[in-house]
C-alpha cells in the first residue's frame, strides 16, 4: 500500500465524520474556518507539528496544548473532535484530515481550488480575470484561488485546476512557438 493511499484511508473517514457532524448543525462553513485556522497553526509552527506527531508526549499533554492555543478560536464541537483524534492516536494525521475536510467542503459548495503562479503578485482585477477563466473552464459556482510567485515564468500566469493546466505564461508561449517552428522546419 502506498503512503498516499494509506493517508487517504486514515484521513477520509475522519473528515467525513467531521462533515457529517457539521451538516445537521449548519456548521460546515464554520468548521471550514476552523480547519483553515488549524492548518495555519501547523504551517507556522514546526515545533507544534513535531510535538503533536511525536509518540513521546502523553495524550493529556497534547490535549492541554491544543486547548491552550486553540480553544478560544475553535467551535466546541471542533475542539471535542481534536480531543477524540488525540485519544485515538490520530492527531499526527490532523493536517491530512483538515485538507480532506476542505476538499469535501469545496465539493459541497461546488467550489474548485485553483492555483495561479505569476512573476509578480496579481492585482484584484487580474485575480477576478483568473477566477472567471477558471469558472468558464470548470463550470464551478465558486473558485478558491491560491496564488504564488514563480520568477522562472518570465511573465504571464500559469493556472492549475486539479490535473488541468492553463499555461498563459511567456515561457509557455515561447515553448509553443519553438515547437511549431521545429515542426515547420522538420
Amino acid at each position: 500500500m502506498s503512503r498516499n493511499s494509506f493517508l487517504t484511508e486514515v484521513t477520509e473517514p475522519y473528515a467525513e465524520a467531521l462533515m457529517s457532524l457539521a451538516k445537521p448543525h449548519d456548521l460546515t462553513d464554520r468548521f471550514g474556518e476552523d480547519v483553515s485556522f488549524l492548518l495555519s497553526l501547523l504551517n507556522s509552527s514546526a515545533e507544534l507539528r513535531q510535538f503533536l506527531g511525536s509518540p513521546i508526549p502523553q495524550a493529556e499533554d497534547k490535549k492541554q496544548v491544543l486547548r491552550q492555543i486553540a480553544a478560544e478560536q475553535l467551535h466546541p464541537f471542533m475542539l471535542s473532535f481534536l480531543m477524540l483524534i488525540v485519544d485515538r492516536r490520530r492527531i499526527l494525521f490532523l493536517e491530512g484530515i483538515c485538507k480532506q475536510y476542505q476538499a469535501l467542503l469545496r465539493q459541497l459548495n461546488r467550489t474548485v481550488l485553483a492555483e495561479a503562479s505569476s512573476t509578480v503578485e496579481l492585482t484584484d482585477e487580474q485575480r477576478q480575470t483568473v477566477i472567471a477563466k477558471v469558472q468558464q473552464m470548470t463550470g464551478a459556482e465558486k473558485v478558491e484561488l491560491q496564488t504564488n510567485i514563480d520568477p522562472e515564468l518570465i511573465g504571464g500566469v500559469l493556472i492549475k485546476v486539479g490535473s488541468q493546466v492553463l499555461d498563459a505564461s511567456i515561457r509557455g508561449q515561447l515553448r509553443r512557438i519553438t515547437n511549431s517552428l521545429l515542426k515547420v522546419a522538420g
